[in-house]
């Protein structure tokens, strides 16, 4: 059952990807009660599942005989694959595309006990069950067919992952604008407080120096509200990114993450209204 080579496994990561997205995507359709293309990459591939996939069936390999090992090394194995990823994804873009914050038992919202529970029977099916069938489809392929399906998903895989990580690149960037931004005004906003808590105890010429002051921070910060309008500016990549990951969540960017997608559904709204006139 495992002595696979190289392009097979690829399949079936592909394969596991396509089906995981499958249940994402008509999961959160169903919750959203509209279409939702659900997962970081714009193609019908959800790499965590493939990735998922593998490692339960690598985890499970010494134990395949032993349907509670089975289930215990399945859980401990993709949900350790599971967190391992959220970091690094958190890491590098400082967006959590899957968020369990809301779930009981969860850590950092990376992964949560339900889930962990889930990957467990998961584990237990896709052993005894449809890998199966899977399996004998991969390996009743001609050579020549699996080497150059494992080619063509792999390259058309790697050129939408490496356009999906520019465009959560580019989220990142904006975020990070918007954060420095509202820092600024934030700074502004205490200090035209002190100058306006001092400008009556202060003499006439002082008052004068501090009134302009006060007038010149009232000129920045609406600089700064421009400048955070136009860091909302519509960007359509990142936009798709956010609606295939509708629960994506942030600590470092959590306001201005809230308040980007905010604008985008506003103006996603607007779109629709405006093609409902004519």
């Amino acid at each position: 059952m495992y002595n696979y080579q190289l392009q097979q496994w690829l399949l079936f990561f592909f394969i596991y990807c396509f089906l995981g997205w499958c249940w994402e995507s008509a999961y959160v359709s169903v919750r959203k009660r509209q279409w939702v293309n659900r997962g970081f990459l714009k193609g019908p591939f959800l790499p965590i599942y493939g990735s998922g996939a593998l490692a339960v069936l690598v985890a499970t390999l010494p134990v395949r005989e032993y349907p509670v090992l089975v289930y215990v090394f399945g859980l401990i194995g993709a949900t350790l694959l599971e967190l391992v990823t959220g970091i690094c994804m958190e890491s590098l873009f400082h967006v959590r595309y899957w968020d369990y914050s809301n779930q009981k038992f969860n850590y950092k919202g990376h992964i949560c006990l339900s889930s962990s529970i889930a990957w467990g029977f998961f584990s237990l099916a896709m052993i005894y069950g449809f890998h199966k069938p899977i399996e004998r489809m991969v390996l009743g392929f001609p050579y020549r067919f699996t080497n150059a399906a494992s080619f063509i998903l792999t390259a058309a895989v790697a050129a939408d992952f490496a356009v999906s990580f520019k465009t959560a690149m580019e989220l990142r960037d904006i975020l990070d604008g918007m954060e420095r931004i509202r820092d600024e005004m934030k700074k502004l906003q205490r200090r035209a407080e002190i100058i306006e808590t001092f400008l009556a105890d202060s003499a006439e010429k002082r008052k004068e120096e501090r009134t302009e002051e006060l007038r010149q921070i009232r000129e920045k910060q609406q600089m700064y509200k421009e400048r955070l309008k136009d860091g909302i500016r519509r960007n359509v990549s990142v936009e798709r990114l956010l609606k295939r990951n509708p629960t994506a969540a942030s600590n470092k960017y959590g306001v201005s993450l809230k308040e980007y997608r905010e604008q985008f559904l506003k103006g996603i709204k607007e779109e629709i209204e405006e093609r409902i006139k004519r």
